[in-house]
C-alpha cells in the first residue's frame, strides 16, 4: 500500500509552502463556518460554503500536480511575497525601537533615510533618486 502512494505521488507537486497556507486557510475557514453557525449568521455562512470547495480543489490540484515547473514557480512567488510582509513588520519595529534616529521616507521613490535626532529642521537629499526631503528631527 505504502509503495502504491510513493509511486503515485511520483512526478507530482506533493506539499509545499503555498499548499501548507491554503491547508491552514481552509481550517480557519472550517472554523469559522462552525463559529458563524453557532452564532446563526446565515450570510457569512453561504460566504463559506461557497469558498470551501474552491479551496480544497485548488489544495488537491496543487498537490496532484504533474507540472512542477509551473507549481515551484507559483510557490516561489508566495516565499518572495510571505517574506517581504515578515521583513517589513521586522523593520518597522526596528525603527520604531531606535530612539536616537529619525526616519523619513521619500515620497517618489519610498527609500527610508536615516538621520540622528536633534538636529532641528533639516532638508535631506534622498540617496537613490535626488529627492529633497523637508523634516523636523
Amino acid at each position: 500500500m505504502k509503495n502504491g502512494l510513493i509511486r503515485f505521488m511520483y512526478g507530482r507537486n506533493g506539499t509545499d509552502q503555498l499548499n501548507m497556507a491554503l491547508l491552514w486557510g481552509y481550517l480557519g475557514l472550517c472554523i469559522g463556518r462552525t463559529v458563524f453557525a453557532l452564532l446563526r449568521m446565515k450570510a457569512p455562512v453561504t460566504v463559506v460554503d461557497a469558498l470551501l470547495p474552491v479551496v480544497a480543489v485548488i489544495l488537491l490540484f496543487r498537490m496532484f500536480s504533474k507540472n512542477l515547473y509551473k507549481r515551484r514557480e507559483e510557490n516561489q512567488k508566495f516565499v518572495n511575497w510571505q517574506w517581504r510582509v515578515k521583513n517589513r513588520s521586522a523593520g518597522a519595529k526596528e525603527r520604531h525601537a531606535d530612539k536616537s534616529h529619525k526616519y523619513f521616507t521619500c515620497k517618489s521613490c519610498k527609500t527610508i533615510c536615516r538621520v540622528p535626532v536633534g538636529k532641528g529642521k533639516i532638508e535631506i537629499t534622498c540617496p537613490k533618486c535626488g529627492t529633497k526631503i523637508q523634516g523636523k528631527t
